[in-house]
């Protein structure tokens, strides 16, 4: 069952805190890598809160339920481009932002009683310290990791040379 039109997508690991202001500052680079490469870029959301924001894990689990409702990235992204509220307003505000944005808030509240999420967290978490995390952003895409944490510069270049090579090297009919 190969499909000889579609390469696989380049898979780009963001290890990412959604109290984290760097994170927010991340977002546009985000969005340009999105833009430039749709469907041939998976972006995958990585929980890494951090001990510093009482609210980070508590984000990770809603983000993790957003997902579940079939909008990881739109409740990632309004979040994080929110983050003093986050460190004000805690729980409720996640709450806020899912209902915000149609999800079904209530689902929210009862899946951070419940810790339904917790697990994925914790992996994501315990998967990043293995591999060298210990800020955030910090991206992992062909192998290679890439610091963020307060200066972006460069990253976005960076990772679009190799996304890249990764692209050419993964054409179709190989």
């Amino acid at each position: 069952m190969s499909d000889s039109t579609t390469a696989r997508p380049v898979v780009l690991d963001v290890w990412c805190e959604l109290q984290c202001p760097d994170c927010r500052s991340a977002l546009d680079d985000l969005r340009a890598l999105r833009k430039r490469y749709g469907d041939n870029l998976e972006l995958r959301l990585r929980h890494f809160p951090l001990d510093k924001h009482k609210h980070a894990f508590a984000a990770a689990q809603a983000a993790e339920e957003a997902a579940e409702q079939g909008k990881g990235w739109p409740y990632t992204e309004a979040v994080l481009a929110r983050t003093e509220e986050l460190g004000a307003k805690g729980e409720p505000f996640l709450i806020e932002v899912a209902g915000e944005l149609g999800l079904d808030a209530e689902e929210f509240d009862t899946a951070l009683i419940d810790g339904r999420h917790i697990l994925i967290v914790d992996a994501d978490q315990a998967e990043g310290k293995a591999i060298g995390v210990s800020g955030t952003p910090t991206y992992v895409i062909g192998g290679e990791r890439l610091d963020g944490g307060q200066s972006q510069e460069g990253l976005l270049a960076r990772i679009e040379e190799i996304a890249d090579r990764l692209l050419a090297g993964a054409g179709p009919g190989s």
